[in-house]
C-alpha cells in the first residue's frame, strides 16, 4: 500500500509538503512555508508539522529523497527550518528551483545535497519509488509537475500551474509527455484547484509586458515596480520595457536581489550590459532615467517597499513626481498591509497603480476552470484529488471539473487535514488520521509560540493588561498598599472607580481564603475570579497578572 499525507493540511493554499510512503521508505514532495493570519500576532511564518514524519523515522522508516516542484516559498521556503530536524537525504528539482533552494539553505549556512534532474526522464530511487518531472508554465520559470511511480500505481502530482500559450521563455506545458504518462495509466491525479471559480482562460504572462510599459511612459520621476521576487518572467518584461524607454534598472530588497542573481547565472534572466545600476550609486542616475524593482509587493512590514513608502529606507525616497506600480494581486488575508501601503502613497500624492486600477498589469500564475478541465481530460486518471486551494475550491473542482468529466463521488478525493490515504491500483481509502499543528516561526524561535501564547497576545491586543502588585510582609498581605498598573486597558469613563473596584475585589478574594494556599494557586484564583467580576462591570476581558512581592 502507498500512503499519502499532506503535512501542511488540506484546504490550505500554502505549507505545501507531501509524504509518499511505501513500507519503510518515504519520498517527500515540496517543503513550503505558510503565512500567519490576523489571529497570529507577531508570527513571521508557519511551517508544516513534521511530527508524523519524525515518528515514522523513529520506527525505522527512511527518507529516500525530496522532490521540489518549483521555486515559490510556499513550496521551498520551509527547507532551512525543517531539514536540520531530519536525517540527510538528497533533494531533486529543476535548475532554477534548485538554485533558489540552495540560496535559502545558504542563508542559514545549511549544507545539503540538492541536485538538478532532467525533464521527462524516470529517476529510480529504490524498488518502491521512481519519479519524473514534466514542464509546466506558472509564475516562476522551471515549474514542474511530478509523476511518482510505485508498486501500487502511478501518482501525478500536479501542483501550481497554468497553460500559458505564449510564455516569456517559450517553454510550453508539456502536454505530449502528460499524455504519454497517461497512456501508461495514472491511479491518482492531484490537480491545482485554486482558480476553479474563474471560467475564462488565464491570461498569458506575455500580455503583462505591454501593459506595464504603457504605465511606465511619460513619468517625470523614477518608476518603482513591486512584484513577487521569484517572478523572473515579470522582472524580464520590466527590464525589456526599461530598455525601450531608456531607463536603467536597480534591484532593491534581499529576495529580489538574490533571485535576480541566481536567475542571471542560470541564464533564465537577461540584463543588457550597462543597464543595471548598483543600488549604492543611485545618486549618479537622474530619477527620470531610473526604474527600481523593489521587494515588498504584499506590503510586508519591514520590507524594502514599505520602508520606502514611510520614508524610512536608507537609499530609496519616494517623491510626488515618481510612480509606483504594484504588479501583484493581494494574497487573501493580507489586505490590510497591502492597501495600507497604497493608501500611504496616495495620501502623499504619489501616482500609484495596482490591479484594481489596471487589471492588465498582473496575470495569475494559476490555471482557471477550462485549463483544469483540459489537464484532467489529458491525464485520464482513475481517481482525482484537487489540491492547492481552500475547501471552497476543492468542492467546486468536484462539481465543475470532476463530475462533468465522468467522475462519481467515489473517485473524487476530498480528504480532511490529517487524513492518511491508503492507495492501491484499484482503491483509495482513509487508513489513518493524525493531528497536524503548523509550527510558528517567531524571530529565532521555531515552534515555541503555541496556542496559549497566541491567545495571550490576542487578549493583550484587544483589552490590554492589568498588573496587580500585592505586597506581602512577614507572611501577611498588606492589601492597603496594593497597586494597580495597566497598559492598553481602555475602559470608558470612571477610571478611578474601576481601579478601586479591582482593589476591593482582589482583597475580597484573598480574604476568602480560610487556610494556607500556594502563591501560584492564589494568583490563578485571583486571575480567574477577578476576570469574571470585571467583565460584568466593564464588558472587557483584559489580561490580569497578579504579582506578589515579598518585602
Amino acid at each position: 500500500m502507498l500512503k499519502l499525507l499532506a503535512l501542511g493540511g488540506m484546504g490550505s493554499v500554502t505549507q505545501n509538503m507531501y509524504v509518499y510512503q511505501v513500507d519503510q521508505e518515504i519520498l517527500l514532495v515540496d517543503c513550503g512555508i505558510g503565512f500567519p493570519d490576523m489571529y497570529m500576532p507577531g508570527v513571521d511564518t508557519l511551517i508544516p508539522d513534521i511530527s508524523y514524519l519524525q515518528a515514522q523515522i523513529e520506527r525505522g522508516a527512511k527518507i529516500i529523497g525530496m522532490v521540489l516542484s518549483h521555486g515559490h516559498d510556499d513550496h521551498i521556503g520551509a527547507l532551512p527550518y525543517i531539514l536540520p530536524e531530519l536525517p540527510s537525504f538528497p533533494i531533486y528539482g529543476s535548475p532554477l528551483t534548485v538554485g533558489f533552494a540552495k540560496d535559502r539553505l545558504a542563508d542559514k549556512k545549511i549544507d545539503w545535497d540538492v541536485q538538478v534532474v532532467p525533464d521527462n526522464k524516470l529517476m529510480r530511487l529504490s524498488n518502491n519509488f521512481s519519479f519524473e518531472l514534466i514542464a509546466v508554465t506558472h509564475s516562476v520559470p522551471d515549474t514542474r509537475h511530478v509523476v511518482t511511480e510505485t508498486p501500487f500505481g502511478r501518482v501525478y502530482h500536479g501542483s501550481d500551474f497554468k497553460l500559458d500559450k505564449a510564455p516569456i521563455d517559450g517553454v510550453l506545458s508539456d502536454f505530449d509527455e502528460m499524455k504519454q504518462v497517461a497512456a501508461k495509466g495514472i491511479t491518482l491525479a492531484m490537480v491545482d484547484s485554486l482558480r476553479v471559480e474563474q471560467d475564462t482562460w488565464t491570461r498569458s504572462e506575455s500580455s503583462v509586458g505591454p501593459a506595464l510599459e504603457a504605465e511606465m511612459q511619460n513619468v517625470k520621476g523614477k518608476i518603482l515596480v513591486t512584484l513577487m521576487s521569484s517572478h523572473i518572467h515579470r522582472i524580464q518584461q520590466v527590464i525589456d520595457a526599461c530598455e525601450r524607454l531608456g531607463r536603467q534598472v536597480v534591484f532593491v530588497g534581499r529576495s529580489v536581489e538574490q533571485n535576480v542573481t541566481s536567475a542571471s547565472l542560470l541564464k533564465k534572466l537577461h540584463i543588457p550590459m550597462g543597464m543595471q545600476v548598483d543600488k549604492n550609486h543611485l545618486s549618479e542616475v537622474p530619477d527620470s532615467r531610473l526604474c527600481v524593482i523593489i521587494a515588498g509587493s504584499q506590503g510586508q512590514e519591514g520590507s524594502s517597499l514599505v520602508r520606502a513608502v514611510y520614508g524610512e529606507h536608507r537609499i530609496i525616497q519616494i517623491k510626488p513626481e515618481d510612480k509606483v506600480i504594484f504588479s501583484a494581486n493581494v494574497i487573501p488575508g493580507n489586505e490590510i498591509n497591502y492597501y495600507s501601503a497604497i493608501d500611504e502613497l496616495s495620501a502623499n500624492e504619489v501616482d500609484v497603480v495596482y490591479p484594481e486600477v489596471n487589471s492588465a498589469i498582473h496575470a495569475s500564475g494559476h490555471a482557471s476552470l477550462p485549463e483544469q478541465q483540459e489537464v484532467v481530460a489529458a491525464l485520464s486518471a482513475r481517481f482525482l484529488m484537487p489540491i492547492g486551494g481552500a475547501d471552497r475550491h476543492r468542492a467546486l473542482f468536484h462539481k465543475l471539473v470532476a463530475t462533468p468529466a465522468g467522475y462519481d463521488h467515489r473517485h473524487v478525493l476530498l480528504p480532511k487535514s490529517g487524513q492518511v490515504l491508503g492507495i492501491t491500483e484499484s482503491a483509495i481509502k482513509v487508513v489513518d488520521e493524525v493531528i497536524l499543528n503548523p509550527r510558528a516561526v517567531d524571530g529565532l524561535g521555531i515552534g515555541d509560540v503555541g496556542p496559549i501564547v497566541l491567545s495571550d497576545r490576542l487578549s493583550l491586543s484587544k483589552a490590554g493588561i492589568i498588573v496587580l502588585v500585592i505586597p506581602k510582609i512577614a507572611g501577611r498581605f498588606e492589601l492597603s498598599d496594593m497597586k494597580v498598573v495597566s497598559r492598553g486597558f481602555v475602559f470608558m469613563k470612571e477610571a478611578d472607580e474601576v481601579i478601586q473596584f479591582i482593589k476591593e475585589k482582589t482583597a475580597e478574594i484573598i480574604g476568602e481564603q480560610q487556610q494556607a494556599i500556594k502563591e501560584d494557586d492564589l494568583k490563578r484564583k485571583i486571575e480567574r475570579r477577578l476576570a469574571k467580576r470585571l467583565y460584568k462591570v466593564i464588558q472587557r476581558e483584559p489580561m490580569i497578572v497578579p504579582v506578589i512581592v515579598e518585602l
